[in-house]
């Protein structure tokens, strides 16, 4: 069984997310993106990538484009592993993504601790394994059928745009999602179905869907779950049922955090119970 004190954790996580200085004021939704990120490298026909080892803290995968700014994220959080030696990065930053989400009015999400510390770049997984936003539907069911994922739970995880924005110097993209992106809420999922979104190039020279007032956008991903039938249905549920949506949410967000943790005796994840092939 995996020991510690994981409410002095929390409240350590949630002392650090007030960041006046950083985005609208809060680490929260790029702490999320750290243990949505951590974890959507998995693949379940080899087994390797996912949550377990933290692989994230070596260069080959933190440099990988789609982590560009998570650096911000493993910053905020580097105190507290100081503070709580104890706690593997990996357990710390799946736990410190549902803290967040929870402290931002989202769902309480289910998490088991016992995820260990990769000590080389053994089992770093291949860059390009997250999405692609210029991409469309064929290309986000080839990234998450890939994970073990069906349409309803893409949908219910691509609710997380609830919270955050684009940086230009990171994705490419620009801008907030929602009007109050520290919130998390189902009003992404409204304003896809009722907002007039215009396509034009921003700053940087990507395309992205702007609102009629351009203060806010959508990604070419996130047009997609409109334009497809069968994942328009679950944003058309998702958009008139924030209870049904925060539910889906938290199953497949607590599925996506223990992709590629395989746990032997006592809950903890050991390399010599993993399916994994060595890269």
């Amino acid at each position: 069984m995996v020991s510690g004190d994981y409410e002095a954790v929390k409240a350590a996580i949630l002392a650090v997310l007030p960041q006046p200085g950083y985005d609208d004021g809060s680490a929260g939704p790029v702490l999320v993106r750290l243990a949505w990120h951590a974890s959507g490298t998995y693949d379940k026909k080899s087994g390797t990538g996912g949550s377990n080892g933290a692989t994230m803290r070596f260069h080959a995968e933190a440099a990988d484009g789609a982590n560009n700014g998570l650096d911000h994220a493993r910053a905020f959080l580097e105190p507290i592993k100081q503070q709580f030696p104890w706690i593997s990065y990996a357990d710390l930053w799946t736990f410190a993504g549902v803290v967040a989400v929870e402290a931002m009015g989202g769902p309480k999400v289910a998490w088991r601790a016992g995820r260990v510390d990769d000590k080389s770049e053994e089992y770093v997984p291949p860059n390009g394994r997250l999405p692609d936003a210029t991409q469309g539907e064929d290309h986000i069911r080839s990234i998450f059928y890939r994970m073990g994922f069906n349409d309803q739970e893409i949908v219910a995880l691509s609710g997380a745009h609830n919270l955050g924005r684009c940086h230009g110097d990171r994705s490419g993209f620009e801008g907030p999602w929602v009007p109050m992106p520290t919130r998390f809420s189902n009003t992404y999922f409204k304003l896809l179905l009722r907002a007039e979104w215009i396509k034009k190039k921003n700053s940087t020279g990507l395309e992205q869907f702007y609102s009629d007032e351009g203060d806010l956008m959508m990604l070419p991903t996130d047009m997609s779950l409109i334009k497809d039938a069968k994942f328009r249905v679950w944003v058309e549920k998702y958009a008139d049922d924030k209870d049904l949506f925060f539910r889906d949410f938290a199953a497949a967000f607590a599925k996506l955090l223990e992709l590629g943790v395989i746990r032997g005796p006592q809950g903890v994840a050991l390399r010599e119970y993993s399916v994994r092939a060595k890269l």
